[in-house]
């Protein structure tokens, strides 16, 4: 069972630690492991240590709960999130490649989901003043987003930032 969510303030100075992560995050062979392998073990290594151990190691992350586009299957993924007051704010990069991630378009088919078992609406930003603000934010949290951008602009894909409510 994984632990409640631990609030992640996006104005926090980073650790070193956290920071050297990130920098081994924007390697070649980090990001295919993560890609491949690290997103299908982090939701079982989550749970099974009640949060306290991902593939992430430094980076604060939480397992996001959504149901099947066209299945209804329960889908488990392991998300970096961060608050912005009351919301919790998640970043669908999939590191920047060519696709969303499964999450990002089963959310928007059913935008009920859970966040570390904690019931919450899911809501895709699309004010461009606020996506500059959140970029703002994400960037602090985990500065490989600002290279996955350039990398999703390269294919013509524009990240999405999602924030999640209670319900």
């Amino acid at each position: 069972m994984p632990a409640r969510l631990t609030y992640v303030d996006p104005n926090r100075q980073r650790s070193w630690l956290t920071r050297a992560y990130a920098a081994f995050a924007t390697m070649r062979l980090p990001k295919f492991i993560s890609r491949h392998i690290l997103w299908k073990l982090d939701p079982i290594l989550l749970r099974a240590t009640g949060g306290r151990l991902s593939g992430t190691l430094a980076i604060r992350t939480a397992v996001l709960e959504t149901r099947g586009a066209k299945s209804g299957v329960v889908r488990r993924s392991a998300v970096i999130y961060f608050h912005d007051e009351d919301r919790v704010t998640i970043v669908a990069s999939n590191a920047g490649s060519a696709k969303h991630p499964a999450w990002y378009h089963n959310l928007r088919a059913h935008p009920d989901v859970t966040l570390n078992d904690i019931p919450m609406r899911a809501t895709v930003v699309t004010d461009e003043g606020t996506r500059q603000r959140l970029w703002t934010l994400a960037d602090r949290v985990f500065w490989p987003f600002a290279q996955y951008r350039q990398d999703a602009a390269k294919v013509n894909r524009t990240i999405s930032i999602v924030q999640l409510t209670p319900r």
